[in-house]
Formats: C-alpha cells, sequence, structure tokens
C-alpha cells in the first residue's frame, strides 16, 4: 500500500493520502482553496478549467491547479504567497467580465460564484466583457437558460455527461466562440433532457436556474429528509420559506450521492396544492356510493364536513360493528408503501390486534409479490441481495423487465457509469428504452416469454459447463434435477417461442456465466405475470449456478417500485407474514409477537389484495380501512374493483387528497403528506433513513400515526406511542433484522443497512456470504416451465397491451398530477404504438383511438414510439382520463398472488 505523503502547506506540515490532491487534502483538514470544478460536489471530476485554485509549489516555474495536482514527499506549497493571491484575483475578475451584476437569487446556488468573489474581496471587474448575444430560452417547463451569465466552468457538461450519463449538454465552437449546447443547439424544450436538474444543481452562477422561482429570497431554512417518490431512497435537503418548500437539492446519501431526478427535484409541490383535503369528511346519508362518480361529478358534493372526533368514532364504530356482526374476516385493510415503517408496523398491528384478521395488505401484492415468494422460497429471503450501487463493481449487469432510466433514473446512473467504465450491459426487455442505447445486447424478446429466453440461457450455461461447480456444491441444492429439467429448452427450440435468435441467446448466456461478478436488475416486467413467480426462479438460478451471490458487485435486485414498499413488507403488510417475514401459522413465531402485543393472534393466512376485492363484491368482506392506497385507480381489472369498493358496508379512507377510492368512502380522514410527518423508510437496498417533517400539515389534517393510534384507541387498545421512536422501539423488540436501529442512530448517521444486529453493527450490504436462511443453509434450485399469457391476442383483440409508468409521473398520479412540473411535462395520457402500427390503422401521432379489452374501454391520443414492438400498445396507468386498468387482466399468479398487469388482448379502434 502507498504511504501517506507530508508535505507543507502555508508553512504547516500536513499529511495527505495516496492519490488526493492538493486542494483535496487542504479541504479535509479545513483550509479553503478556491474553486469551481469540485467544490460545488464531492464525487465531481476535477477539471482544473476555472484556474481559481492555483497555488505556488516552491522550486517550479509556473503556478499549478491544486485541484489536479498531487502533493509529493517535502513539497513547500503556498496559497497566500503575492504571485499566487494575484493570479487568483485576475482569474475571478476575467470571469465576473463574463456575467452580468449580481442580484440576489430565490435559488441561492445560483449565487455561489458571486459569494466566491465576496470571500475572495473581488466583487467587481476591471475588464469590459465582449458583446454577449444570446437571449434566455424560457422554452422548458422545469428549467429557465441564460447564457449571458453563464462563465463556461463546464460544471454542467460534466453533471450531465458523467454524474448523470445523460449526454444532452456538451460545448460547441472553439477558443471565444466555445459555448454550451444542448444536443445540437436546440432549444432546451426540444432537446433530450430529461430533467434531473442535475446541471442546475451544478452550475454556479444562475445560468441555468429552476423554472418560476418566486421573487428573490435572499434566506431560506433547510430541512435534511428524504424523496418521497421511487424505492431508491435519495436524500434531499428541502429550501422553506413561509411554510412552502421553494428548491430542492440532493444530498449526499448513499444511494445518490446527491443526485436526483426530475421527481426529486421539481415534483414536491404537490403538497401544497388546493386540492388537499383539510377537514374529515362523512357521506351525506341516503346518498349511494356510484361507481360513476369517477367518471365525472361532484365528489365533494356527496360529503359534509365533521370534526375529528365525530369522523373518527364513526369510523371505528362502523368497523367494529362490521366485526362483530359478520366475523374477523369481513374486515379487511391496505396499508401503505409510501407511508413510514412505523406508521406500516401500527396499520398492520391494529388489524391483527382490534379485529384479529389478517386481511391486511399493500401494494407490493401489485408489483413484486411473485419476486418475493421465489426469493423466499429459493433462497429463504425475501430482501436484495446486494444495493444497486454496486453495479460499479460488476463485470456484466443483466436488467430485464425493468426501465431503471424511467423508474429509478438515479439507480440508472450507476449502471450507466459501470458500463463506461467497462461493464458489460444485458438489457432483456420487449420494449426498447434508454438503457438499451448504452447496452451491448439489447434485445427485445416476444412479451409473456421471459421463460423460454432466460430457461435457453439456462441451458447454454448448464450444457456448455459454464456453471460454478465449487459455489454449487457448497451452497446449492437441486442442481441434478434442474439440469434434467434444462435439457429440452435448447436456444433453437426457445427461439421461436421467445423471438430471439438462437446465436444471440448463446452470446448473451455465455457473456453472464463467464463474468467475475455479475448482478441481476429487475422489475414488475418480470414480476406482473401469471408466470411472474416462474420468472424470478430462472433469474435466482442464473445467479445461483454462476456463483453471483454473496459478494460485492454480484446479487439479485428486484427495484422496488415506492419509496417504503421494501419497508412497508418488512413491517408486516403482508397477509401471510408477521413483522421480518414471521409467517403467521408459525406457531413458535407468532407466540414471540403475541408476548409482546399481549394478546392471542389469528394464525390463518389472510386474503391478498385481489381476493379482499373478489371477497368484496362476493359479500364476504363487508368494510375496509384504506391509508393512503388507491385500488380504484391501481387494481386490475377497475370496474369490478370500483363496484367491490362501492358495495362494502363501511369504507373508511385515510389519504391527502380526493382520490378515486375516496370518492367510494362513508368516512374520509384527511391525513399528512410525506413532507408533514417524521418516520423511517428503508430503500431498494434495505437501507433504512430517516424523513424529517419539513412543513406543518394543512388545516385540519393529522399525521398518519397519530389518526390510527386514535382509532385503536377507540376499538379498545391501550395504545400511548408518544413518537415515531417510541414505535421503532418496540419494532426493534420484536424484528431481529432491526434490532441494531434506533431513531437516535438514524439521526446520527444518516443511513443504516439492515440486518443489522446490535447497536455496533455496521449493517449488511451484501447478503449470503456464508449461506443461506433455509433450513440446509443451502439455496434451492426451482425449475419454471413456459406457459402461455393467460390471454392471448385474436382476432377480435389483436393487439398485446401491457401498462408500467413513465418518468414524469408514478403510481396512480395522485401526487405527480398535482406537481406542476410533472404535469406540464406530460399532461395527459398517450396510447403508444409502432409507427408502423399507426400507418396500419391508418392513424397518425396525435389521432384519438378506443383501446378496449374484455374488461373496459377508454381512449386517449395516441403517440408513436419506435420502442414499442409491433403489435404492442403500451399505456401508462396514472391517468384517470384513461384509467389503464380498466383494461387489464386480474388473473393471478398461482404463488405471488400478483395479477397479470402487464399482459392483455386489446383492440384499437379511431375515435
Amino acid at each position: 500500500m502507498s504511504k501517506p505523503i507530508t508535505f507543507s502547506f502555508n508553512g504547516q506540515q500536513i499529511t495527505a493520502q495516496p492519490d488526493e490532491s492538493i486542494r483535496a487534502c487542504a479541504k479535509r483538514l479545513g483550509f479553503d482553496i478556491p474553486g469551481i470544478c469540485s467544490g460545488i460536489n464531492p464525487h465531481y471530476r476535477t477539471d482544473g478549467s476555472c484556474r481559481l485554485c492555483m497555488v505556488e509549489i516552491k522550486g517550479e516555474r509556473t503556478l499549478a491547479a491544486s485541484c489536479k495536482r498531487q502533493p509529493t514527499d517535502g513539497m513547500d506549497v503556498s496559497t497566500t504567497s503575492p504571485r499566487a493571491e494575484a493570479s487568483r484575483r485576475m482569474v475571478m475578475e476575467l470571469l465576473l467580465a463574463d456575467r452580468p451584476a449580481f442580484t440576489p437569487s430565490t435559488y441561492q446556488p445560483a449565487d455561489r460564484f458571486l459569494t466566491l468573489g465576496e470571500q475572495m474581496d473581488v466583487s467587481s471587474s476591471r475588464f469590459t466583457p465582449a458583446a454577449d448575444g444570446s437571449t434566455p430560452d424560457t422554452s422548458h417547463p422545469a428549467i429557465d437558460v441564460d447564457m449571458s451569465k453563464c462563465i463556461l466552468c463546464t460544471n454542467c457538461v460534466r453533471a450531465c455527461q458523467e454524474i448523470q450519463s445523460n449526454a444532452v449538454i456538451g460545448i460547441a465552437g472553439r477558443g471565444h466562440l466555445a459555448h454550451i449546447v444542448f444536443d445540437q443547439g436546440d432549444a432546451l424544450a426540444f432537446s433530450s433532457c430529461v430533467a434531473c436538474g442535475e446541471c442546475v444543481q451544478a452550475c454556479p452562477t444562475g445560468a441555468l436556474l429552476p423554472k418560476a422561482m418566486p421573487h428573490p429570497v435572499l434566506k431560506t431554512e433547510t430541512v435534511d429528509s428524504l424523496c418521497p417518490y421511487c424505492g431508491v431512497g435519495c436524500q434531499v435537503t428541502y429550501h422553506v420559506k413561509d411554510d412552502k418548500i421553494i428548491y430542492t437539492d440532493g444530498r449526499d446519501g448513499p444511494a445518490n450521492l446527491s443526485r436526483l431526478c426530475v421527481k426529486g427535484r421539481f415534483g414536491f409541490d404537490y403538497t401544497h396544492h388546493p386540492d388537499r383535503l383539510t377537514k374529515p369528511l362523512i357521506r351525506i346519508e341516503g346518498v349511494a356510493k356510484d361507481p360513476a362518480i369517477l367518471n365525472g361529478g361532484d365528489a365533494f358534493g356527496q360529503f359534509r364536513e365533521a370534526t375529528w372526533e365525530e369522523a373518527l368514532g364513526h369510523a371505528a364504530a362502523s368497523l367494529e360493528s362490521t366485526c362483530e356482526e359478520f366475523g374477523a374476516d369481513a374486515i379487511a385493510g391496505f396499508g401503505s408503501a409510501k407511508g413510514s415503517n412505523e406508521e406500516a408496523y401500527l396499520f398492520q398491528k391494529l388489524m391483527r390486534t382490534a379485529f384479529k384478521t389478517n386481511n391486511v395488505d399493500h401494494c407490493t401484492r401489485l408489483c413484486h409479490a411473485s419476486s418475493v415468494a421465489a426469493l423466499m422460497e429459493g433462497i429463504g429471503s425475501g430482501a436484495v441481495t446486494a444495493p444497486f450501487t454496486d453495479a460499479e463493481k460488476a463485470d456484466v449487469i443483466l436488467v430485464i423487465g425493468a426501465r431503471p432510466s424511467q423508474n429509478h433514473p438515479v439507480a440508472s446512473t450507476y449502471i450507466k457509469a459501470a458500463k463506461r467504465d467497462g461493464a458489460k450491459l444485458i438489457v432483456l426487455d420487449p420494449r426498447g428504452q434508454a438503457l438499451s442505447r448504452h447496452a451491448d445486447y439489447g434485445v427485445q424478446f416476444k412479451p409473456g416469454a421471459d421463460v423460454a429466453l432466460l430457461n435457453a440461457m439456462l441451458h447454454v450455461i448448464i450444457t456448455e459447463d459454464l456453471v460454478d461447480h465449487a459455489y454449487i456444491e457448497q451452497r446449492v441444492n437441486g442442481f441434478e434435477e434442474f439440469s434434467q429439467h434444462i435439457k429440452t429448452f435448447t436456444p433453437e427450440r426457445m427461439a421461436e417461442k421467445c423471438g430471439v435468435d438462437a446465436g444471440t441467446i448463446r452470446a448473451i448466456a455465455r457473456t453472464f456465466a463467464q463474468a467475475k461478478r455479475a448482478i441481476i436488475f429487475w422489475g414488475m416486467g418480470v414480476s406482473q405475470h401469471t408466470h411472474g413467480t416462474d420468472n424470478a426462479r430462472c433469474l435466482i438460478a442464473l445467479a445461483l449456478i454462476t456463483g453471483n451471490v454473496g459478494r460485492p458487485g454480484t446479487g439479485l435486485h428486484p427495484l422496488r417500485g415506492q419509496n417504503n414498499v421494501q419497508g412497508a413488507s418488512d413491517a408486516g403488510l403482508i397477509p401471510m407474514v408477521l413483522p421480518d417475514y414471521t409467517r403467521v401459522d408459525d406457531d413458535f413465531g407468532r407466540g414471540r409477537f403475541e408476548t409482546v402485543w399481549q394478546m392471542a393472534l389469528n394464525p390463518v393466512p389472510g386474503l391478498t389484495v385481489v381476493e379482499i376485492m373478489h371477497a368484496a363484491l362476493a359479500g364476504d368482506v363487508r368494510a375496509m380501512y384504506i391509508m393512503g392506497e388507491n385500488p380504484a385507480m391501481s387494481d386490475p381489472d377497475l370496474n369490478k374493483a370500483r363496484r367491490a369498493l362501492a358495495s362494502l358496508d363501511h369504507l373508511v379512507v385515510q389519504d391527502i387528497f380526493m382520490t378515486e377510492t375516496a370518492m367510494l368512502a362513508d368516512v374520509i380522514l384527511p391525513a399528512t403528506s410525506f413532507y408533514e410527518k417524521t418516520g423511517s423508510f428503508t430503500n431498494s437496498n434495505r437501507q433504512v433513513q430517516l424523513g424529517r417533517q419539513v412543513l406543518p400539515p394543512p388545516g385540519d389534517a393529522r399525521e398518519d400515526l397519530i389518526i390510527i393510534q386514535d382509532i385503536a384507541k377507540r376499538l379498545g387498545l391501550d395504545w400511548h406511542y408518544k413518537n415515531t421512536a417510541h414505535v421503532f422501539e418496540e419494532m426493534r423488540r420484536v424484528m431481529p433484522s432491526h434490532a441494531g436501529i434506533s431513531h437516535q442512530r438514524l439521526e446520527r448517521e444518516g443511513s443504516v443497512t439492515y440486518p443489522c444486529t446490535s447497536e455496533e453493527h455496521a449493517g449488511e450490504e451484501i447478503l449470503f456470504g456464508e449461506g443461506f436462511p433455509m433450513a440446509s443453509g443451502k439455496a434451492r434450485l426451482v425449475p419454471a416451465q413456459t406457459l402461455a399469457p393467460d390471454e392471448e391476442p385474436d382476432e377480435a383483440y389483436p393487439f398485446i397491451l401491457t401498462t408500467g409508468r413513465m418518468l414524469e409521473h408514478w403510481h396512480t398520479g395522485a401526487m405527480t398530477r398535482r406537481a406542476s412540473v410533472l404535469d406540464a411535462l406530460e399532461p395527459g395520457p398517450v396510447i403508444a404504438l409502432h409507427p408502423k402500427d399507426l400507418a396500419q390503422l391508418g392513424l397518425v401521432a396525435g389521432d384519438g383511438v378506443t383501446l378496449t379489452s374484455r374488461r373496459g374501454t377508454l381512449t386517449a391520443a395516441t403517440r408513436a414510439d419506435s420502442d414499442v414492438p409491433q403489435g404492442v400498445v403500451f399505456l401508462a396507468f396514472a391517468f384517470h382520463e384513461a384509467a389503464a386498468n380498466l383494461l387489464t387482466n386480474p388473473s393471478l399468479d398461482p404463488f405471488g398472488k400478483i395479477a397479470e398487469l402487464k399482459y392483455c388482448a386489446v383492440k384499437v379502434e379511431k375515435t
């Protein structure tokens, strides 16, 4: 190992680490050298272009850029010599000449350059700037551009190309004609910009600014918290003035390293939307619950305002009377993956102790239940085995059924960086996608043919003896039987089934198997099928037979869709398991909870999301308590789901907006948004992090944790939790995986990865390095057969419909449709078809069409999208005007009980 270097810095002897620059060393020790390139974000590559950090080195003829120069033993460095100071001041004056006079900005990062000048005591320039012919570009809904303020520091170029790997921003021209451009000189709105805002955060001058900032605010309050959207778990600093969020900055958290995407950067103002629920509401007596109200009408006109005392009393009494009259299984509850760990824990505890029912579930049933079923069966745990940041340690990355650049943009930056640094990238998806542009193999296979493709890959690996025999011998059961099963799945036989030629199948199989370290990422394109569990079984087998679980740069990572879907699952919002995945029918495990909760629990697994809707239609489930979920938009076959909700005797909804589900409620309890409460959240990496309250609740809205506890007390439970930390302490007692985590530790460390067994334990990022939590200590290979989707296209319904998210919108759109920038970027639903399909149908992009399945119909405008294969239609499910799940198939995977949301037959007709 290289030894530390000792050198003189302004007359003091200091020590630098190997490969550390003079400026980085000085900053670490508390000495501040001016500079722009690495001063904004420590993760940016130092560039040396601004020349503000020049220092004098004794015995050298020229000054040196301290951000690039590394010290050597005995070097004598001075930042205070007359020559160094004069040089820095001259450079600052020259840069100032390129920027108009200083005017304070609401967006404080835009003042960093001027603040730097003031610190150097240089606030004006002797030099007359050259005439600037640029005009402001205000074309983009999220970002304003004023290149008259640009000093060509190139921070934005590195932010876009090297941090986010989007390659939108570059430099055109030479010498004094050099200038920043977007793509080929387009206006920003017409470029390929994805509005991540990394360039805005990196710009020190205000040349790039958040759109429509209010009048100058010289100082804001800051609160460090998290992003409320996907499972990446980005840490964010919120800037607040007069109880309003003004703007956000990415924070240096372990998942995001200060990066954000368009939703985290610009999607916060939904919390200030006038649609917020601020008063408890009770349905007006005699007003029937008619699902037709969801197609338009005055939903608020069906309710009257009530006091909290009346609303809580009515909610608790209706649930209690239903339980007494019809039994425990006539009650069901949906918790939320948008809520905190503490809320999820208390919600499932309420259902299991107050009503003695396990009919409690949440959106994981519509996302990754099949993945969890396969993982529990194969390796004994439903959690990811390695963080997505380990993509940068992998030699080969396989992405299937996931669109990280759209749905987990910050996670995708690590994948793109790994590819740039030499890793091989395999993207398998029926649709093309942004990440395909970076892939060594961008393979589009037939929709629903995942098992055929993956089994053919497994056939190649086994028959060509590319397996890791030592790993299999020590850590895997069932290899011989699995090898026999896979013999018939030759690439030549599977090529027609999956639409990929045998040569390509062999190439991607060899590439994956021959890697020293390979990691697999997948999403709902794998899980949302009737054969979703089989899809995941194949992926688990790929990792196990090649020895790619349990080491850095390897593993299995189902990317989580909502910000706390991992934590909500861990906390027991699942009908078959208690917190920490203890099965409800495991007498010993259940007994641990009965001791702590001091009451007997129901040992019979409950119903899942879709099963609950079926039971409601049948009259078996009579009342529901729904917190923060919107099944009237998210469940498959919405016509049935909405009829089921309307048929309930009692429906209690706790939410922040009048969602489609709330429109069918009997009692509506106004809750707090993510920004208005404190609690812990667990991201896709199993990193438990603290979300802090940023704003006070509006009107009479209350924190979810308080509402749950108020209902519990009215149902006879003696609950007296003081705060979220108090709840978390109980969670630690019953969840061994979280035993070493406390709110105090989260405050101190910012993030702790579970499993974490003690306060001294750092937490385990990489799981199963020594073995698997199975009775044998070994993982298990489970064969998968090729099964056709439940419903195939035919003459009447010739197209395949697939659904999903888009970059700008999330989940059912309740939040993002009310975020001004996000809704401006994608203001309405579009039905995406391949250009050739549009032409064959006699359509052009923008024409209205009617989309019909065997379950429903909707209309929307078309969009030409060459990433969509011929014969396939894509529709995002965030738009109530064209709710995709009116069409989708509710048929279930028999193992994960997840619906086939990714595949159904439809017809397309011109409106």
